[in-house]
Formats: structure tokens, sequence, C-alpha cells
């Protein structure tokens, strides 16, 4: 069995996808459609930077998604390997799980991009600049990051977001809070707290609001069927039900991201080869997580032909 799988926020650089919209038609179409859709020539963002542009969590997601589904339209057009006869179910890491819809067909390419931009307005609106912040803890698991959070709290947010290998856990909350666990990261056997750049604190209770206004988004453009399982973020279990998954995506914003568990329950259902779309962040954790499946990153042609070969 094969599942693939999509990045999500930190796996943007300048230069992304040029290389796909020179080789390939099917690419340059992606990018053109996303363009339209936002009325924004986010490809030249893309392409050119510059990169604090690209890193504005509005334009990074589009754009994330943008160049995972222009790998994925390489791939069918050029190489004729069709998703939903090659893969048996999809997963993404946060906005990435939008990008795994629009593969399997519930939400349209223009869609997908529009409310991924309006989602990441609707994060960055949710908390003032400065009041939250993100640190990843190395050598934490989760028992010892709910603890750490816990500790460090002292009233104020300070929960698990992303729960993504056996070895890499992220925390998001209050400023002070997050300052206060990496302080004391030592006291509960974790190796290191790094802050995180990021200008929200994202996948926490304190982005309520933007669960609010994705709530309401998702009433007017719900998720449409789904032409293979996807893994939930929030629930690290399959999901079949468009109805369910939308209510999901609105759980997601505060929620953590469950990838570790995601991926365990894929692996456990059989998958043995896990391909990531666009990116090169989730295969290194796919690895620690299930060591023994192969996991393998396409991002250029060589990478598309090199799979299209062995299939």
């Amino acid at each position: 069995m094969r599942a693939f799988v999509f990045p999500g926020q930190g796996s943007q650089k300048v230069g992304m996808g040029t290389q796909l919209a020179a080789a390939s038609s099917a690419a340059r179409e992606v990018f053109e459609e996303v363009d339209e859709a936002l009325d924004l020539n986010l490809s030249v963002i893309m392409a050119e930077g510059p990169e604090d542009q690209l890193t504005l969590t509005e334009n990074a997601q589009p754009a994330i998604m943008a160049n995972a589904i222009a790998t994925l339209r390489v791939l069918e057009n050029d190489f004729g390997v069709k998703l939903a006869e090659t893969g048996s179910c999809v997963a993404g890491h946060s906005l990435g799980e939008y990008t795994a819809l629009c593969a399997v067909g519930a939400f349209d390419l223009a869609t997908t991009a529009r409310l991924l931009k309006l989602r990441g307005q609707a994060m960055q609106a949710a908390v003032p600049v400065g009041e939250g912040a993100m640190a990843a803890l190395l050598g934490a698991d989760i028992t010892k990051a709910t603890a750490l959070a816990e500790a460090a709290a002292e009233g104020e947010v300070c929960e698990v977001a992303n729960d993504n290998d056996p070895g890499q856990v992220v925390i998001s909350g209050h400023k002070g809070a997050i300052e206060r666990a990496v302080a004391l990261v030592k006291e509960y056997g974790i190796k290191r707290g790094v802050l995180l750049p990021v200008s929200a604190p994202f996948h926490c209770s304190l982005m309520q609001l933007a669960a609010d206004r994705m709530a309401e988004a998702l009433a007017e453009t719900p998720p449409g069927t789904l032409a293979l399982p996807l893994y939930a973020n929030v629930t690290a279990a399959k999901v079949t039900d468009p109805a369910e998954e939308q209510s999901l995506l609105v759980q997601q914003v505060t929620g953590r991201v469950r990838w570790r568990e995601s991926v365990a329950a894929m692996h456990a259902e059989g998958v043995e080869h896990f391909v990531e779309l666009g990116g090169k962040v989730l295969s290194p954790m796919i690895r620690k997580i299930a060591g023994e499946a192969e996991a393998t990153s396409l991002l250029s042609m060589e990478d598309l032909e090199g799979f299209a070969s062995t299939l």
C-alpha cells in the first residue's frame, strides 16, 4: 500500500516550483490558476521572492499547496501516474491536509487556494503579533512535552501543537509561557527547546477566532467526495465522509497535529511506501516513525521520472 502525503508551513523557499514550471505546462497551469483565484502574482513571489513576502502566512500556505499540486499534476499528466490508482490513502501536515483534499478531488484548486489564503489571514489576525510563540522541543516525546507544557503554563496557554515524530514535539501558546517552557527543558529530560520564527501561535486554543472564521468559510464551500481516504490531523484516523472532514478542518485550527500517530496508523493499516509531493520535510519524520517503510520525496522532474519508472 502507498500513501501520498503533503507538507505544511516551513517548507516554502524562494525558487519553489520554477523548474517544474519551466519543464511542464501542467505545472504552469496550476500556478496560473492559483494566481487568478487569489488575484495575486503568487507565482512570481514563489519564484523570485522577496522571502519576507513568501513567508507571510497568507502567502506561504497557498504557495506550498500550489507547489505540491503542481508536482502532482506533472506526475499525473506528464508521467501518467494517477494518484487515485496508485495510492491507498492521503494525509497532509497542517495546511497540507487541504492540499491532500485537493489532490483527492474534495476541493477544486481555486477553492483550495482561497481557503488557504483566508486560513493564513485568519490565523495571523487571531492573536496580536508578539503575544504568541511556538517552540520545537528536540529529544522530546509526547509525554515529556505534555508535562513540560502543563508546568510552564502558569495560567497562560501552553499546549502541544505538533506531535511530529518520536523525538520532536512543537508547543504553542502565550509568549511568556513558551519562553518559560524553553528555559525548563532540561528539567524534563528534553535535549533542547528552540523558539520558532513564526508570526502566530498555531494549533492551540488561542486560534479560536481563526477556527470560527474557517467554520463560516467551510460552511459556504464544504468539501466534496474524496477519491481516497484521508488520515486527519486531529484524530490520526481515516476519514471518508466529507461532512466529518469539514468539522475536522475547523477543529484542526486549534487542535494538535497528530502527525506521528497518523503515520503510525497508516503503517499499521499496511502502508509500506510514503510519497511526499512538493517537499522534503515529512520524509525524515516518517523514517523515524515507521523505519521499515519506504519514504520518497518528489520535488524535481528527475524525482518524478525516477518514481514513475519504478511503477
